[in-house]
């Protein structure tokens, strides 16, 4: 999937209040949007079909309130030993740091087991002045090869926002 294959959606205002408005991240056209998404989740979108696994392919980009004195790389780790803990036979796949699109982003691929299906998660994050965002795509374990190029898609098209002066 190429960037102009995805359809820009507006980041809800309610959902970044102390951020500049609006900002723009891109997702599969076909792609459905929750309308109203939980508390601090940016945008939540879900394939319209399931993958060859059967399970249904969705991202979430969410935002986090964390401690200016934190940095990506701690703040990552420790998300990472919450995310281990609350997931049953977690395995971390593959983790990076590198630029995207001039952002310091912590890269991560993750697998774990919910019921009966093998779920793979590639997560990207960003922390720009004590505001963290993690954009989380889940597929089945088995459709890593049909997704991963939509999900790397969709991360190259957000830039987190700057946060308003005080």
């Amino acid at each position: 999937m190429t960037p102009n294959e995805l359809t820009s959606h507006q980041i809800s205002a309610a959902n970044t209040r102390s951020c500049d408005i609006p900002e723009v991240v891109r997702v599969p056209s076909r792609w459905r949007i929750t309308a109203d998404p939980d508390h601090g989740v940016l945008i939540s979108a879900r394939c319209p079909t399931a993958g060859a696994s059967g399970v249904v392919p969705l991202l979430r980009l969410e935002v986090h309130a964390v401690p200016r004195t934190t940095t990506l790389n701690s703040w990552r780790e420790e998300d990472l030993a919450e995310t281990a803990a609350r997931r049953r036979d977690f395995e971390l796949d593959d983790e990076d740091d590198y630029d995207l699109g001039g952002w310091g982003v912590a890269y991560r691929r993750f697998g774990y087991r919910r019921s009966d299906d093998e779920l793979l998660c590639e997560q990207w994050a960003w922390l720009v002045d004590g505001i963290g965002y993690t954009l989380t795509c889940t597929m089945g374990r088995g459709d890593y090869a049909d997704y991963y190029e939509v999900f790397e898609a969709v991360a190259a098209t957000f830039e987190p926002p700057r946060r308003l002066s005080a």
